[in-house]
């Protein structure tokens, strides 16, 4: 798990802040390190949909319907289309749930953001993130298996821990309030263990 946010930031990180800070008129640096908060409540999402319904095929499905790799090669019109799309929901339909609007919640009280700023930012990150896992798939072979495994990276059908590990060491010194986003993934996954 931490290897694919360590891939997405080397590859896709600069880009993508740089695009999500000029959107939404926030600083850089802040868009940097939202970047690898949001990407585990979005493979979180893909875990719990895994388990709940439908398995690998539900992982497919999903990435198929709002997974296009196409949109990493253009992540400034993606961005500026969802900034102008009214009905941008953070709970990406049943995908976050509750947690995602949570999450935004979240991120608005860490870096000072105002509330429609916040709400987008999940709606925003998450096409390029599943469309970078999308891109995995297909392009560099790994499949469903892979993707499938890459969720759940020591294979006890958990991701919370492994997600979990990542995301302590992305926030350690950040505080109280750099935990509340490890809180509410653990609430989108049900604890598992």
């Amino acid at each position: 798990m931490a290897g694919f946010i360590d891939e997405f930031m080397n590859s896709m990180g600069p880009e993508v802040s740089q695009q999500l800070a000029r959107n939404l008129g926030i600083n850089k640096k802040a868009a940097m390190q939202i970047i690898p908060q949001v990407a585990p409540l979005i493979l979180g999402g893909l875990q719990k949909q895994k388990i709940n319904y439908g398995g690998e095929e539900r992982v497919d499905h999903i990435l198929n319907k709002y997974g296009s790799a196409s949109v990493l090669d253009n992540i400034g019109d993606l961005f500026s289309k969802k900034l102008q799309d009214s009905t941008a929901d953070p709970r990406l339909g049943g995908l976050l749930g509750d947690s995602g609007v949570q999450a935004s919640n979240a991120l608005q009280n860490k870096f000072n953001l105002d509330a429609g700023t916040a709400m987008k930012i999940i709606p925003m990150l998450a096409p390029v993130i599943l469309g970078f896992l999308t891109k995995k798939r297909d392009a560099d072979g790994l499949g469903s298996n892979g993707i499938a495994a890459m969720l759940d990276r020591d294979g006890d059908g958990s991701i919370l821990d492994d997600i979990a590990g990542m995301f302590l060491q992305k926030t350690s010194g950040a505080g109280a309030k750099g935990n509340i986003l490890g809180g509410l993934l653990g609430g989108l996954l049900g604890k598992k263990r």
